[in-house]
């Protein structure tokens, strides 16, 4: 099974009520060989919702406690992102995902690259909070433009 972000199947889940749907994405789950999660929603959130950068690093500083999640307000929303994240890896589990396909520069999802915190729409390399606790647990996860690139059964 693939989890995929939820955006990504053309919910509207992100922080300001889009998607971004990928028909790829959209096939697999109409063919019931993938499952949208939104680990956002998972851990609190509501949508539509304040933006949000991890501040001081990465996900993997977020999960060590050495960076947090803020939202554009300056509102510390790092204990929802961390939920969100376990969450997550719970459902990937549950359903045997073999592979997670995330919304590339989410602060929970960015799997190469994040927004780098300032919020000027400027990004760096790095992982989401999800993605960084996935892969502490061997899940293999990808953005949806490594996907794109992918050549499936």
């Amino acid at each position: 099974m693939i989890l995929v972000s939820s955006c990504l199947a053309g919910l509207q889940v992100r922080y300001n009520s889009t998607h971004c749907l990928d028909l790829k994405i959209s096939k697999l789950i109409e063919e019931n060989k993938a499952i949208p999660v939104c680990p956002e929603l998972l851990g609190g959130f509501s949508t539509p919702r304040e933006p949000a950068e991890i501040i001081g690093g990465n996900g993997d500083d977020v999960l060590n406690g050495k960076a947090k999640v803020v939202e554009k307000s300056g509102r510390d929303v790092t204990e929802l992102y961390i939920k969100g994240a376990y969450t997550t890896l719970k459902k990937a589990r549950d359903v045997n995902a073999t592979v997670v396909v995330l919304k590339e520069y989410s602060p929970s999802c960015g799997s190469s690259m994040i927004y780098n915190g300032e919020f000027i729409g400027e990004r760096i390399t790095g992982n989401g909070v999800t993605t960084a606790l996935l892969k502490r647990n061997g899940l293999q996860v990808m953005s949806e433009e490594q996907f794109a690139d992918m050549v499936l059964m």
